[in-house]
């Protein structure tokens, strides 16, 4: 009979965190990012000290942030490893609730260990206590509970010993995986128990490979066979389960070609002759004139959002959907085959057998791509502002296979969707969520996660104000990578947005804010006083010689570039419209217009839920 353990509640945490191991042998929680606070620095803080190597602490500048930073690492590990994150009582948990979220609508795992009030009350209410008048059980961490996919409360040391299992339940589940938090009462992080000694016996996680329902599949090959011109639809589902190998066989064996969403490009190589480029709103004209002809559209690991179908007015034929998720497989009509990715894709090829479609048209694809390298090309003008098609342009010609572009909000997403042309592998988007302040702290998770890959980090001015601290961490870490930082003073994206709208010029671009005088930030110098290396690009011929230069570095580099803030992605072929509420009545002209347009469009929308 196993014997018993004496440990405090935060030491048997760390412990039994400690011994969750992976198929591969590695720990499934990597480590924990810590900002300590009186809500977890004398409980947790003391047992994450005594563990040390075993369960590697890190110290982050914001708590947002450095939950960031470990989303990040899930994402780059394919959730196949993940990180903790812990911060004290009040603010520091709150902080973390945006992370939370963001986690959540892009189904990745990350654990947060948030400081909570005292379980036994006496000092009622504790510094940053959140009262709530009428309920005594709610504290400032139930804002947690829509946005993870796990919540319990500590407050008894025992209920470790079910609540641990299940977080990790939950983040190691493909079809449920998500962030959980664990509030974790700061009296009870300190107090003593007797713990079962095979508690703490290492435990792998396997990883589940869900199979289809024989009918399901049968149905989804019969409709494949009957379809004249199906397309696929690529989301993150395929790269989380490990399909790449198994779409590309599939679309090569059947003759299907694929269109991308945010989550799912670079699951092919841009350079593969069947990848038709991004889907909807953001799409190539390739990709969304076959997807708007297509009989058959074939969702594989894609929560269908509403830039990938056009707000729905972008798929007219039957659509199927793929995924792990009943949730996600059932949306919009779908007929749902529920499956692991890999599973369903080597499945319906075993039905198909040497079944092929007629040859899909070509050269709707070299025109894209043609369009795409005209668009990106340097500027003739070399004194002209550049846009931001051209900085990608740039950052393309100077990348190697091994490189990563990666982003969160603002223009470069949809521009880097429609325009970047990675290798496999060599593309990483936060669009789920859509979250600005991602991008610096997400450029380290990926280098954590990632070290011999290149990570090239596009941030707009306005993402860079809104959180850039962990550039410091990353030098401080000897995290090396390139920030290429688009100056376009202010948000020109939602500025375009606003027009397009039927809105005027207000509160986007500096200059049409109401302010005293216009900011003259120097980024170079506010990069370089957190100690990265910082440089201004003069032009886009520069770009290329800075990302070049930057490779030899073991630390962060920023390049600051000035570009002109009135032009989108669209210029290079293809967009699809957006449903962006225009208001019904206003005293414009061009407002009047625009909610014409509106009207017109949301008249194309499926109503099938």
């Amino acid at each position: 009979m196993s014997g018993t353990i004496r440990l405090t509640a935060a030491q048997a945490m760390v412990r039994w965190l400690s011994v969750q191991m992976t198929e591969d042998g590695e720990r499934f929680i990597e480590g924990v990012w810590a900002i300590f606070g009186h809500g977890n620095v004398a409980g947790l803080g003391e047992a994450l000290h005594g563990i040390g190597a075993a369960l590697p602490t890190w110290r982050g500048q914001n708590e947002q942030t450095m939950a960031h930073a470990a989303i990040a690492y899930a994402k780059a590990s394919a959730r196949k490893r993940a990180q903790a994150v812990t911060s004290s009582i009040g603010p520091g948990a709150t902080n973390m609730v945006t992370a939370a979220a963001l986690a959540h609508v892009n189904r990745l795992p990350v654990l947060f260990i948030a400081g909570d009030v005292f379980a036994n009350r006496r000092p009622d209410p504790v510094l940053q206590q959140v009262e709530d008048f009428d309920d005594g059980t709610i504290s400032a961490n139930d804002c947690f509970r829509p946005v993870v996919r796990y919540f319990d409360r500590i407050q008894r040391a025992e209920q470790l010993l079910t609540a641990l299992p299940r977080a990790l339940r939950v983040m190691t589940d493909p079809a449920n995986c998500g962030p959980v938090c664990l509030a974790f009462c700061q009296d009870v992080q300190a107090e003593a128990h007797d713990w079962p000694e095979a508690f703490f016996a290492p435990k792998v996680w396997r990883i589940r490979r869900p199979a289809p329902d024989a009918a399901e599949l049968a149905e989804v090959a019969g409709l494949i066979r009957q379809a004249k011109r199906p397309v696929i639809v690529c989301g993150g589902g395929v790269i989380y389960s490990g399909a790449e190998a198994a779409l590309a066989q599939f679309a090569e064996d059947h003759g299907i070609p694929v269109a991308e969403t945010q989550a799912g490009k670079s699951a092919l190589a841009q350079a593969h002759p069947l990848n038709l480029g991004a889907s909807g709103v953001d799409g190539s004209a390739a990709a969304n004139a076959a997807l708007t002809r297509a009989d058959l559209v074939i969702g594989i690991g894609t929560r269908l959002q509403d830039f990938t179908t056009g707000s729905r007015t972008l798929f007219s034929g039957q659509l199927v959907s793929i995924n792990v998720q009943p949730y996600d497989a059932s949306k919009h009509g779908a007929l749902s085959l529920v499956a692991d990715a890999r599973v369903a894709l080597e499945g319906l090829t075993a039905l198909l057998g040497d079944h092929r479609i007629e040859r899909f048209d070509t050269q709707a694809r070299a025109d894209w791509l043609a369009a795409v390298d005209a668009h990106c090309a340097a500027p003739a003008d070399g004194n002209a502002l550049p846009t931001d098609a051209q900085v990608i342009g740039a950052v393309q010609r100077a990348s190697t296979p091994e490189s990563i572009a990666m982003c969160a909000a603002g223009t470069m997403p949809g521009a880097l969707k429609l325009l970047w042309q990675p290798a496999q592998g060599g593309y990483h988007m936060e669009y789920g969520y859509s979250c600005m302040g991602y991008e610096i702290a997400g450029a380290m998770g990926i280098k954590l996660a990632l070290p011999q890959r290149e990570v090239l980090c596009f941030v707009g001015d306005g993402s860079y104000m809104m959180a850039n601290s962990e550039l410091a961490t990353a030098v401080m870490r000897r995290v090396p990578f390139t920030v290429i930082l688009t100056d376009n003073r202010g948000y020109g994206c939602i500025n375009r947005l606003q027009q397009g709208c039927g809105g005027e010029e207000f509160n986007n671009l500096y200059k049409d804010c109401n302010i005293e005088a216009q900011p003259q930030i120097d980024y170079v110098a506010h990069a370089a006083s957190m100690g990265a290396h910082a440089v201004k690009a003069t032009d886009i011929a520069d770009l290329e010689v800075q990302i070049h230069a930057a490779r030899g570095r073991d630390i962060p580099t920023v390049i600051v570039i000035d570009t002109d803030p009135t032009h989108g992605p669209g210029e290079a072929g293809g967009g699809h419209w957006w449903d962006v509420a225009v208001p019904e009545i206003g005293g414009s002209a061009k407002l009047r217009e625009a909610y014409s347009k509106y009207i017109d469009n949301t008249r194309r929308q499926a109503l099938v839920n």
